[in-house]
């Protein structure tokens, strides 16, 4: 990167932190740093659940996946909308009526204190996945433009993205997740732009050269369940963005963090819908990246494996854009990055204060002893996920090993909600009995392949669908045992 490139990254870096840190003395209380009094504007609460949702793991892992395969990822997107249109009418009204900062409170008003525990300790093990995969990517960028050590990025960054989220609370992370939201929109439309009109024969070689190698293609549409195919891909997007907008904390606090209702309504709806183009455009990014390097240029050796295709974009960025676009372009995955681990902080800690200590430690806790409690265990979880970003250096895929561990971690706790929103019964033994079964599949369909061989039944089933069978084995098995412990005692 050249002075001018320089100067567009570290005022956007320097301006966030500021920006951020400034919102210090509205978040003195632990009300004001869980969900901002209630009063952050419905824009705001849109393009925070979106720029939340969007990461550098769409930002660098969906145009690597479109450059080395094709647009099956896309499936995933297209789920977006059942997911959101559901949240929006099922979800948002019941947390609201709630009125609780923890998404999980519900569970122990429907099925006891080891309900709460379950989803809530589930939802922390995935958040920790999820900082430590963004970290990494953020750190993988950074490494190709200034060559400097990924381990030691990862440290920087994770500390100053916690330092100011510490400080400001949820409303610093809703209004820099909203301007991050607009840099890496903008971003990205003026990268696809340039790659576009640099091409020898004009835009529409790029048409062609990925028409022709079937980069377009939404993966295969047979009925194999062992392989990503497009229904597996669809079937686990609408799980797992069920499972975001539906019961995600970082979802939720946001909900409650509107005005009201019909905001928090329309934020869910709307930011979920935004998605949709964007990820496209993230992919085409991929499919135009590899229609340039078919004609314009050539990728070094190192980057021909097309496994190396999460390093392709930030080459790209660094090596081919002008003065100036290069900047703005780190900018917007930083962007991305920065918007997603400062509400997994943020979040992680909100869950951590009501649904543990408060339970357990102290009934009553002043905002003093609140804010330390937010503080130390933000704290914890970054330097956590800094660790778990370091054990990422390796991976093949950022994207297909985020999807898995996030189906592993979330342990279909999206089944034990659904139980909980759709039976009328609070029969505490179906609702463990569910949860005892989903655990036990899927830790099978995890961990078969690893103990018992390629040969083990647990890989007729794609990685994909472990939160898929988890979800129904729970909501299934609950459902049923319910219905028949209740018919017993009415006999």
């Amino acid at each position: 990167m050249n002075f001018i490139d320089l100067i567009v990254f570290f005022i956007y870096i320097i301006g966030i932190a500021i920006f951020g840190g400034s919102f210090f003395k509205k978040s003195r209380t632990s009300a004001s740093y869980t969900v901002g009094n209630n009063n952050i504007p419905g824009w705001v609460v849109t393009m925070s659940i979106f720029a939340t949702f969007v990461s550098s793991i769409s930002y660098l892992a969906l145009p690597g996946n479109a450059f080395q395969s094709n647009w099956n990822a896309f499936a995933f997107s297209l789920s977006l909308p059942i997911a959101s249109v559901i949240a929006a009418k099922y979800f948002v009204p019941l947390y609201r009526r709630v009125n609780s900062p923890s998404a999980y409170t519900y569970m122990e008003q429907r099925f006891g204190p080891w309900a709460r525990m379950y989803v809530s300790l589930c939802y922390l093990l995935t958040q920790l996945m999820r900082i430590g995969t963004i970290l990494y990517l953020l750190a993988l960028t950074l490494n190709a433009i200034t060559g400097w050590n990924i381990t030691i990025i990862i440290i920087f960054t994770g500390a100053v993205v916690a330092l100011y989220s510490m400080l400001g609370g949820i409303s610093a992370v809703l209004w820099t997740d909203a301007i991050q939201g607009i840099i890496l929109i903008v971003g990205a439309i003026a990268c696809v732009a340039y790659i576009l009109f640099s091409m020898p024969e004009g835009p529409e070689q790029v048409f062609e050269i990925a028409t022709e190698n079937n980069k377009f293609s939404l993966g295969s549409f047979n009925a194999s369940l062992a392989s990503p195919t497009f229904w597996v891909v669809f079937v686990y997007g609408i799980f797992i963005n069920l499972q975001n907008y539906g019961i995600d904390q970082n979802y939720v606090q946001r909900y409650m963090a509107s005005k009201s209702e019909k905001e928090a309504k329309k934020s869910a709806l709307i930011g979920g819908l935004l998605y949709v183009p964007i990820s496209a455009l993230f992919l085409f990014i991929g499919t135009s990246l590899f229609a340039y390097y078919d004609t314009v240029a050539t990728l070094p050796l190192e980057l021909q494996d097309l496994t190396k295709g999460d390093r392709v974009f930030p080459y790209f960025i660094v090596n081919v854009l002008p003065a100036g676009l290069s900047g703005l372009l780190v900018a917007s995955i930083f962007a991305a990055g920065m918007s997603t681990i400062s509400t997994s902080f943020n979040s992680s800690a909100t869950v951590f204060l009501t649904d543990y200590y408060n339970k357990y430690f102290t009934k009553i806790a002043s905002d003093t002893e609140g804010l330390r409690v937010l503080y130390i265990s933000s704290a914890i979880i970054s330097i956590i996920g800094i660790g778990i970003a370091i054990a990422m250096i390796n991976v093949k895929s950022a994207l297909d090993a985020w999807w898995k561990l996030a189906s592993i971690f979330s342990g279909g706790m999206l089944g034990l909600f659904l139980l909980a929103l759709f039976s009328k019964t609070n029969n505490v033994i179906g609702a463990i009995s569910g949860v005892v079964v989903g655990v036990l599949v899927i830790m099978w369909m995890s961990l078969s392949q690893v103990f018992l061989g390629p040969e083990a039944i647990g890989n007729d089933f794609h990685a994909y669908l472990t939160i898929v069978m988890g979800t129904a084995a729970i909501f299934l098995v609950g459902f049923l045992i319910s219905i028949f412990v209740s018919w017993k005692k009415k006999v």
